[in-house]
């Protein structure tokens, strides 16, 4: 089934592979949302790109993330295993309201599944003398995502092969020609299995400058604040409020193709488990190419790599995505 599912997806996104490139200058950096159902079930805060004017037409966009991750943490107080593959297909679209007043929308279709990339992941690290510790200890392509508390309880979440996300609504404000601000709504409207949408509303407010360091050189930075309510059996241990920094930059290296890195902090989505991959912070690296169409998009290639093993992170993400 996941094989299946992840083809009829990936060739929806591949159909408008139509335009062709162009040469322009060094634009921005794509949107970057984290994928770890410990993160995406907690907080709204993510990286929200500049949004350049474009009066009287909707700007859209389609992402498709797959990741494999792995988090292993079997101690004395308490059990924490996350050994999935995780989907998500987002679809977005971003109209003006004026000069300087923007709407933007987005959904998504998800799915956690046992995978099948865990075989290629072991050649893949023993090819770079790469020793992963919880792949070894964990039976190859099967699914498990379960936390035992320090009190005893038990939270088991299940697999599920395609599921509605989360739909979130956004209004945004550009101060300048490098500055915006974007307040965000996110609805619990998923239909996913406890634990991979949000279940209650959740706001963030998302800041983002931008500014060109050469013609070919754009750095782009964020700060947000965020605000979840607790909810589901972990409610008294769920943090309510959150913080998130991005710095990245772009460099148009030939032509319209670019190279990007985004370096995201997180602030910790829970406390008080006794599980560090729970309680710590979250570190990300998304990098990756970028091409631009003369209709003024773009096709993402990348991938995002958990820098700080111990907080919530992924084994791997490959990330695909294309702008209208």
């Amino acid at each position: 089934m996941i094989r299946s599912t992840f083809a009829i997806l990936a060739s929806l996104l591949l159909l408008p592979l139509l335009a062709s490139p162009a040469v322009v200058g060094a634009q921005g950096l794509p949107r970057f949302v984290p994928l770890n159902p410990v993160a995406s079930s907690r907080s709204g805060v993510y990286f929200q790109p500049f949004r350049e004017p474009a009066p009287g037409r909707w700007s859209t966009a389609v992402a498709l993330d797959y990741a494999s991750l792995i988090e292993y943490n079997r101690l004395d107080q308490g059990d924490y295993v996350l050994d999935s593959e995780i989907l998500r297909l987002s679809v977005g679209a971003t109209r003006d309201l004026g000069r300087r007043n923007f709407l933007q929308l987005s959904a998504s279709l998800g799915g956690a599944y046992s995978g099948f990339l865990d075989g290629f992941l072991k050649w893949y690290h023993g090819a770079l003398g790469i020793r992963v510790g919880e792949r070894e200890r964990r039976p190859q392509d099967q699914f498990l995502y379960m936390i035992t508390l320090p009190d005893g309880r038990t939270v088991r979440r299940s697999s599920n092969d395609l599921f509605l996300g989360d739909v979130s609504v956004g209004l945004g404000i550009r101060h300048s020609s490098s500055f915006q601000t974007v307040l965000s709504l996110t609805l619990p409207t998923s239909t996913g299995p406890a634990g991979y949408g949000k279940a209650v509303p959740s706001l963030a407010l998302l800041n983002t400058v931008r500014e060109p360091l050469t013609p070919r050189l754009m750095f782009e930075g964020s700060i947000g604040v965020g605000l979840t309510p607790s909810s589901g059996p972990l409610s008294g241990l769920q943090r309510t409020g959150f913080v998130g920094v991005s710095s990245g930059m772009r460099h148009r290296f030939w032509g319209s193709q670019s190279l990007f890195a985004n370096l995201f902090y997180h602030s910790p989505y829970y406390h008080g488990t006794g599980l560090p991959a729970l309680d710590r912070r979250e570190l990300s690296l998304d990098f990756g190419w970028i091409l631009a169409t003369r209709g003024g998009g773009e096709w993402r290639v990348g991938m995002t790599e958990d820098l700080e093993p111990g907080g919530p992170g992924v084994d791997l993400v490959v990330r695909v995505g294309r702008s209208f």
